[in-house]
């Protein structure tokens, strides 16, 4: 039976997936809550990792390594990178990389490192399912590049310099690790993201006031392309 993992960074995150769920079961593991739950016929393990790199790491492995999940969607906010985006539109990402990643110093380009990549890509299946969810729902998706670090950026010429450097739509702080975890243990995933800030000296305002509803509307495209993932 199929098991999908469903995982945001903080609470306002997956909030509203686990009302959507009703009833499940909590289980605390390795310093965090798994809650598990059947819906429509399949097994579904939702978390919040909390902020970062490092516990969004932890978090994707135990979803898969210890809960068994083959299928990964992540459903969260992030800070518009691309002028074009706005409070509260829909980002889903193509590829992944990590902006504080930085060894340069060895003649390396910005978020590679030896062995690895600057960029990981994410399901094209499922990318091409959530063309199908944002039509069926009458909402505009932009698909674009994410860029993950260990900082929330409220810099317009730090946002600049990742628009430059990894031609990227939008920035967070959980994805390119997660994508990392999920491409090293063959499992496909999908991040999603919903615009709550412009990464801009403004961020920190913009943040608190839009992270609900921004994350209610991420949460409320992932839950369709979960029912989209069943259909099929």
């Amino acid at each position: 039976m199929q098991k999908i993992a469903i995982m945001g960074a903080m609470p306002e995150e997956v909030a509203p997936i686990l009302e959507k769920l009703g009833s499940y079961k909590t289980t605390e593991y390795a310093g965090n809550k798994y809650y598990e739950a059947s819906y429509k016929g399949i097994e579904v393990v939702v978390a919040y990792s909390k902020i970062g790199k490092v516990f969004s790491t932890l978090t994707a492995t135990t979803m898969i390594e210890h809960f068994g999940c083959d299928r990964l969607l992540f459903s969260g906010v992030a800070g518009a990178v691309s002028p074009e985006l706005k409070v509260g539109d829909l980002v889903v990402a193509t590829k992944l990389s990590q902006h504080d990643l930085d060894i340069t110093a060895f003649g390396h380009p910005y978020g590679f490192v030896p062995e690895g990549a600057v960029f990981v890509e994410a399901d094209k299946d499922m990318i091409e399912l959530s063309k199908k969810v944002a039509s069926k729902m009458g909402k505009s998706v932009k698909e674009g590049i994410i860029a993950t670090g260990d900082q929330f950026v409220a810099n317009e010429e730090r946002k600049n310099w990742i628009l430059e450097t990894f031609d990227a739509s939008a920035l967070e702080m959980e994805g390119g690790s997660v994508a990392v975890v999920c491409n090293a243990l063959n499992v496909p995933f999908f991040i999603l993201r919903s615009i709550s800030d412009a990464a801009d000296m403004d961020a920190s305002f913009s943040f608190d006031e839009f992270l609900e509803s921004s994350a209610i509307i991420s949460a409320e495209f992932v839950m369709n392309m979960v029912d989209e993932i069943i259909k099929n």
